[in-house]
C-alpha cells in the first residue's frame, strides 16, 4: 500500500473541509500535507482521522502541518456601487448569496438593498 493510499480518507477530508493552499506531496517515504483551515474545529477533525489511522502516531511516514487561518473563518466585503449580494457570492466560490444574507440579517433587513460601503460578512 503507498503512503497516499494509507492517508486517502484524511486527504480526501482535507479536500473537503476547503483547507486553502492544500499541498500534498511525498519525499522518502513520507507524506507531507500543508495547508490552512478555516477554524481550529476544522484542523482538530483532521488530526482526529488521523490518529484514526495512525493510532500511536508510531509510523512517522506523515507530516502534517495545518495552520489556522487568522480570520476565524470569515472574510469581509465592502459593498461598492452595482454589487448584489448574488454577485458577491460569485467571487466567493462554495458561498451563496443566501448565506451572505443569513451572516448579515444583523444589518440587512431586505436582500435587494445593500449599500455601497457596508461591511458584509463572507461565511466560509
Amino acid at each position: 500500500m503507498s503512503i497516499q493510499a494509507k492517508y486517502q480518507a484524511l486527504i480526501n477530508q482535507a479536500q473537503a473541509a476547503g483547507i486553502s493552499d492544500l499541498a500534498v506531496s511525498e519525499r522518502g517515504n513520507v507524506l507531507y500535507i500543508n495547508g490552512t483551515a478555516s477554524s481550529e474545529d476544522v484542523k482538530q477533525r483532521l488530526w482526529d482521522t488521523y490518529n484514526s489511522i495512525d493510532p500511536d502516531m508510531r509510523a512517522g511516514d506523515l507530516v502534517l502541518n495545518i495552520e489556522v487561518d487568522g480570520s476565524g473563518g470569515e472574510a469581509y466585503y465592502v459593498v461598492q456601487k452595482g454589487d448584489s449580494l448574488s454577485k458577491i457570492a460569485q467571487s466567493y466560490p462554495g458561498t451563496s448569496w443566501k448565506q451572505i444574507f443569513e451572516a448579515n440579517k444583523d444589518q440587512i433587513k431586505d436582500p435587494n438593498m445593500i449599500h455601497p460601503g457596508q461591511k458584509l460578512r463572507i461565511p466560509r
